[in-house]
């Protein structure tokens, strides 16, 4: 399955693009990586952030079967420099498997558009929070890690969009972000330093310029191991709900438009 969609109540779609591990059998065959490389650069758990509400997509197959935060013709892998300098596979893989990936991705996009025209029908004008975390340890598990000025623990990606058009929903997401007490302290929450984001947040700003509006929320992974994949269940449901404490703001300036 490389998808799952659960549709309910409301403007806000929550999305789990990167959240998947699993191969199809014709991938797994030729890919080089071994499941510990691969988790590393995939963002586990971030189907469980994507519980916060009823509409929702979660992705169980791995970016490296097919990226479906990256523009089309860059969806599947082939080259170092498209992974962060990792050789993914043993050979090439043929035309006609990448066209099957390919064909996913578009399965996936229908189902997007479906989804959000569905939204827009119903709200008139919508949110999609595009969930996602990211390394700061490449260094390795004894290393530094990566500077905190430009790396901030969540980072919103707001570059897709016509951000005069969202400010005031956009200004409430960061604030209520900042405001959460997360252990006793205060996350640092910025715009636009590390992502600006994604295929995802393009597509719902390209598609539905009026009244789509997609937050691409890039998570440090400050809840988890990102080298043994040793996850904190607390740390990781504290994100939770922090991004649960943004819905009421969210729908507040929603019903502003």
């Amino acid at each position: 399955m490389l998808f799952k969609v659960e549709e309910g109540n409301g403007p806000v779609l929550a999305a789990a693009i990167h959240n998947g591990h699993d191969l199809r059998e014709e991938v797994a065959e030729i890919m080089a990586l071994d499941d510990s490389a691969r988790f590393r650069e995939e963002d586990p758990y971030t189907g469980a952030w994507a519980t916060i509400v009823s509409n929702r997509i979660v992705v169980y197959r791995s970016r490296f079967e097919v990226d479906l935060n990256r523009p089309r013709d860059k969806a599947v892998y082939l080259k170092p420099e498209d992974a962060w300098g990792l050789e993914v596979w043993k050979r090439q893989p043929s035309r006609a498997l990448i066209e099957r990936s390919l064909a996913r991705y578009d399965g996936f996009y229908a189902q997007v558009h479906r989804l959000c025209s569905r939204m827009e029908k119903e709200h008139g004008h919508f949110v999609v929070l595009d969930l996602h975390s990211y390394n700061h340890r490449r260094q390795g598990p004894q290393g530094e890690p990566a500077d905190r000025e430009g790396n901030p623990e969540i980072n919103l990606g707001t570059g897709t969009m016509n951000r005069a058009r969202w400010a005031g929903l956009v200004d409430r997401f960061i604030d209520d972000l900042r405001g959460l007490d997360y252990f006793g302290r205060h996350l640092d929450v910025r715009e636009n330093v590390k992502f600006r984001g994604g295929q995802l947040s393009r597509y719902i700003h390209e598609h539905f310029p009026n009244s789509g509006c997609a937050l691409a929320v890039e998570v440090k992974k400050i809840f988890m191991d990102e080298w043994t994949g040793t996850v904190d269940w607390e740390k990781l449901k504290g994100i939770r709900e922090g991004l649960r404490g943004t819905l009421p703001g969210m729908l507040d300036e929603l019903k502003k438009k």
